[in-house]
């Protein structure tokens, strides 16, 4: 059973920067593939991006390709999300998600484990 943790959410001003992370325990963290996701109230849970297991390919949804990257630090079981250029429709509740299944990435069904979620709130 793997377990992540989120951290990094906060309050950004709109052209500001945040760095979210993800810290996974009780698995080889190495083997799973990774994903962020983003929620608001009353919409569904959101693909933003992810990145395969080995680092090597990332993917991001169009709303947030070169403003938002994602790596990962396989020796510290730790996946982050570094964003820049931050806009009002950033908000939302960020999550983390790790799955070793095949599939398609940007799909949440895709992904077996889950983190609580972290907040993030863009200001105008």
């Amino acid at each position: 059973q793997v377990q992540l943790v989120e951290s990094g959410g906060g309050l950004a001003q709109a052209g500001g920067s945040l760095r979210l992370s993800c810290v996974a325990s009780g698995g080889d963290f190495s083997l799973y593939d990774m994903g962020w996701f983003r929620q608001v109230p009353g919409k569904e849970r959101e693909f933003v991006g992810c990145i395969s297991w080995g680092g090597i390919a990332t993917y991001y949804v169009d709303s947030v390709k070169g403003r938002f990257a994602i790596s990962r630090d396989n020796a510290k079981n730790t996946q982050y999300l570094q964003m820049n250029s931050l806009k009002v429709e950033d908000t939302g509740v960020y999550y983390c998600a790790a799955t070793r299944r095949p599939g398609a990435l940007n799909l949440s069904t895709r992904y077996d484990y889950w983190g609580q979620g972290t907040q993030v709130t863009v200001s105008s």
